[in-house]
């Protein structure tokens, strides 16, 4: 009767043991399932408000006034959308993608940065790693700007005093030079201000000694005290030591922001993981922003008349970081984009050879509270300073004035810029 017992209480732990492990099994499923793979589903900027040259809000624009077609007339894109897992992580309902909620506040060059996302584990997973740029900008939110965030969902490094510093690595490395990081340097994303720049990668050599947080996140000696108990800095603590560190928000899940572009040779590029349509070619001449608003609005190009001018997040969805103009290899020379369309030749401000920045129909302000005298551009040539030095990167995101004799903003203001029209193929 024993031995009866004894093999019962066996085979039901065997039988529960089985099932722990189905459950296991099947939760790992579920899991990795849940990270839809899509193509490169266009996600809108937020911005549903309409603005004048002037950044006052307006209530309505008809077709026929000199304004319509911006960002906010068309609402192009699907509705941001997140899922608080619980875990501390953020499921984004349209790229599928899952993040980080809660940046570490430790300040990182890139490597370090990299290295960092590659040995988190959060969540129960072990599989984060850095993201592109485009997978970082994908969460922007343009609705009010300081933060470009939604904060409901994500945490920034200080949610109370939100400041220039919430400067996130991405992935992708530039492979021009500029004055700040020479030929090292990476892009990353200002979550404050809306920014996409090329960063320092590493600090110089003579700033070497100027380290940032080490490892166990107590501050370098005569910086502060020790954390208590050794505790790690808490959200709002900012990273102490070299101001050339940034902070990173690791992603997990299939790769988001891959461009599938076809030829069409009628003058248009289709992009068939975004179910966009290009033209191949530009204005051929800059624009204030009005004008670039009225010239998609009147162009005809292979029998198409619904052009118009991009948002932010669909003009930087063509981006291609493995371009720029002063690249120091002679391969990688061109306009940070597919070698599939043209960009207009300039000088820019130096003299240099050079291509342009080009509009968006999106409004910008340079800071919180003021009004949106701005609209942003790429900058497909080198995002220069008043003295053409690339400070910023070919591939940056930047705003300028709508019109000569605006509000100035952040220097290096051009006014006439370029313009690349799109319209949704469906």
């Amino acid at each position: 009767m024993k031995k009866v017992i004894f093999i019962i209480i066996l085979i039901g732990c065997t039988i529960n043991g089985c099932k722990n492990k189905e459950t296991k099994k099947s939760e790992i499923a579920i899991s990795r399932d849940s990270l839809k793979t899509n193509n490169y589903v266009q996600i809108a900027t937020g911005q549903y408000t309409l603005y004048d040259n002037d950044g006052n809000v307006l209530d309505a624009i008809s077709e026929s006034d000199s304004l319509y077609g911006q960002d906010a007339n068309y609402l192009k894109g699907e509705k941001m959308s997140f899922t608080k897992n619980g875990n501390g992580t953020i499921t984004d309902n349209n790229s599928g993608l899952m993040w980080q909620e809660i940046p570490t506040s430790e300040g990182f060059n890139w490597q370090d940065a990299k290295e960092y996302c590659e040995n988190l584990e959060l969540g129960g997973y072990d599989d984060w790693r850095m993201p592109s740029a485009k997978e970082l900008f994908s969460i922007s939110n343009f609705n009010s700007g300081w933060p470009y965030l939604d904060t409901n969902y994500f945490s920034l490094v200080n949610n109370e005093e939100v400041d220039k510093s919430e400067q996130y690595w991405s992935s992708n490395t530039y492979v021009g030079h500029t004055e700040e990081g020479g030929y090292n340097a990476a892009f990353g994303v200002n979550h404050a201000t809306g920014h996409i720049k090329a960063y320092p990668a590493a600090a110089p050599d003579k700033e070497k000694d100027h380290k940032g947080p080490p490892p166990n996140r107590q501050p370098p000696p005569g910086q502060g005290e020790p954390p208590e108990n050794g505790r790690p800095p808490q959200n709002g603590e900012r990273p102490t030591g070299n101001p050339l560190l940034k902070h990173v928000r690791a992603v997990r899940g299939t790769v988001y922001g891959i461009n599938n572009f076809t030829d069409n040779k009628d003058g248009t590029i289709s992009d068939n993981a975004t179910g966009l349509m290009w033209t191949q070619g530009d204005s051929g001449k800059g624009l204030n922003w009005k004008d670039a608003l009225v010239y998609a609005k009147n162009t005809n190009i292979a029998d198409y008349t619904d052009w118009r001018l991009p948002n932010v997040k669909e003009l930087q969805g063509i981006v291609d970081y493995s371009f720029a103009p002063n690249a120091k290899d002679s391969k990688n020379k061109g306009p940070a984009i597919d070698p599939i369309f043209t960009c207009t030749p300039i000088s820019n401000e130096a003299g240099t050879d050079d291509f342009g920045y080009y509009w968006t129909g999106t409004s910008a302000h340079f800071r919180s509270g003021e009004p949106y005298f701005y609209a942003w551009y790429v900058a497909f040539g080198m995002a220069v300073n008043n003295e053409g030095k690339d400070f910023h990167g070919a591939g940056a995101v930047r705003f300028d004035t709508k019109y000569e004799g605006g509000n100035l903003g952040e220097g290096g203001e051009r006014t006439y810029n370029y313009v690349r029209l799109v319209r949704n193929i469906n």
